[in-house]
């Protein structure tokens, strides 16, 4: 394979994700978007998130950046909820259910003992009618045209399509409940942001 094919390859790759990332504003649901941004900002206890495989890689970033805006998060995997992991949730939480297709077994799984404990479900999915989506207070629909490789197969575009549109919750949030970068200091005292935080650097 030579380099310029190599080249090409990243130039398609980033093509297809910046396409993905210009429809969102027309694929995403407004009101959803702020339905989901009103429940995690009111939110009195803490917001879980879960998935499999790729899912789940979004699942733990989402976690990670919530809590970095003061809005208690962890990653909560499925294979462990049910031998007992549940326990971590309870009511006046909110959870954040991630499936591509919406019929994922593990998560499924999970989601009778979020109900008996009254925990509102968001569930991200292409496909609303599925039993995730069925099963969801809220429901944000992520759909992208399709994924970087050939086979469509590789939830590569998907994935970051689901992560840019919690980082657009996020910096929702961050205005909402008035979040500062006094209060970002106190928990990010750490690397280059803890750095020009801690020197009162501007933007």
């Amino acid at each position: 394979m030579t380099d310029e094919k190599i080249w090409n390859k990243a130039l398609h790759t980033w093509s297809v994700g910046a396409d993905a990332l210009a429809r969102l504003s027309s694929t995403v649901d407004r009101a959803a978007f702020s339905e989901t941004v009103h429940l995690l900002a009111e939110c009195r206890g803490r917001i879980v998130t879960a998935g499999l495989g790729t899912s789940a890689a979004a699942a733990r970033k989402i976690a990670h950046s919530l809590s970095c805006i003061e809005r208690p998060s962890y990653f909560l995997s499925p294979g462990d909820a049910v031998h007992g992991g549940l326990g971590a949730v309870q009511p006046g939480d909110v959870a954040i259910l991630i499936s591509k297709g919406g019929g994922t077994s593990e998560l499924l799984n999970i989601i009778p003992a979020l109900q008996t404990k009254s925990v509102p479900i968001v569930g991200v999915t292409e496909k609303p009618e599925s039993p995730l989506g069925q099963a969801s207070r809220v429901v944000l629909k992520v759909c992208v045209p399709r994924e970087a490789d050939e086979f469509n197969m590789l939830a590569t575009t998907s994935t970051m399509a689901v992560i840019a549109v919690f980082d657009a919750i996020c910096i929702a949030l961050m205005e909402y409940t008035a979040y500062t970068r006094e209060q970002f200091a106190v928990i990010h005292p750490g690397g280059a942001v803890g750095h020009r935080l801690l020197k009162g650097e501007g933007a």
